[in-house]
């Protein structure tokens, strides 16, 4: 029988993939149906995280030393990200761009991993051979092929997101951390208005979806993500991930009527398959390194 804490992890880590998820729909349904701009939809939704996290926080009542103030790095990389990520769905369908966002998640882990002195068995390098080949099948040019400039930008997305959950890990008050996060993004922020706010397109229903992405999906949703790395192991963080582009796949098929494509399913079972053999492999190889269950 699971525990309170196991029963709040899973509960957590659920409404985080679910947030996820949902990050990809939201911002798919408002660019798509040019409800708004690309920059505007990325300017509220982080301003929408920031009103809603430092209320929260202010609610908390913790003393104020004892409170993290984020850090920059985390900062620029969820800057990076949403906004990478918004402009990347101006060409991708809800599926597919979360395929690319969280292949290139785990992707970025893996490297990271590697360039730390994590050494690849066989079966890891085949995972990401045959997760490379799954990417090089969706980009192949054909009537399906997705954008190349929006597949680029996505891949810069996931590469800042994986950054972003790297540093996440050490983090010992989530909900602070990721409040602060949000709110050292403003003077990047301010850049971008001074730069894109004269070609703003703006509407009432593009607004309200930047503000339902920014308040609920990415603010509560990534402290949610903090608060639940804490009681993941590696292996299980990276592991769970997989399963939003299929949950994205299948909201974008149910709200915003897409289609999900031969190829992008061939795709995401080689790609997702190859990171799974990748995780699972890791796994295997630490577990009878230590002679114990690893992760």
């Amino acid at each position: 029988m699971m525990n309170k804490n196991t029963i709040k992890i899973s509960a957590c880590t659920v409404f985080a993939l679910l947030a996820f998820a949902g990050n990809s729909v939201l911002c798919r349904l408002a660019l798509g149906g040019n409800t708004i701009d690309a920059a505007s939809f990325t300017t509220i939704r982080l301003l929408s995280g920031i009103a809603i996290l430092m209320v929260v926080v202010a609610m908390t009542k913790k003393p104020k030393k004892s409170q993290p103030k984020g850090s920059w790095l985390a900062a620029c990389m969820l800057f990076v990200y949403a906004l990478a990520f918004s402009y990347g769905y101006l060409s991708l369908d809800t599926g597919t761009g979360a395929l690319i966002l969280f292949a290139a998640v785990q992707i970025t882990m893996i490297a990271v991993g590697v360039v730390s002195g994590n050494r690849l068995h066989f079966a890891e390098w085949l995972g990401l051979f045959i997760a490379f080949s799954g990417f090089v099948y969706l980009i192949l040019p054909s009537v399906t092929t997705p954008s190349l400039t929006g597949f680029l930008l996505m891949t810069l997305s996931g590469i800042a997101w994986g950054g972003y959950t790297l540093v996440g890990r050490s983090s010992t008050q989530p909900l602070a951390d990721t409040a602060y996060n949000f709110l050292r993004t403003s003077p990047f922020v301010l850049i971008l208005l001074v730069f894109t706010l004269q070609d703003a397109e703006i509407t009432q229903q593009g607004v309200l979806l930047a503000i339902v992405s920014g308040a609920i999906a990415s603010g509560a949703g990534y402290a949610v993500w903090y608060f639940a790395l804490r009681g993941l192991s590696v292996t299980q963080a990276a592991v769970v991930q997989l399963f939003v582009p299929i949950i994205a796949a299948v909201g974008g098929v149910i709200v915003a009527q897409e289609a999900i494509t031969l190829r992008l399913a061939e795709s995401s079972a080689l790609v997702l398959g190859g990171i799974l053999i990748v995780i699972l492999g890791r796994h295997y190889f630490v577990s009878r390194a230590v002679g114990s269950p690893a992760d």
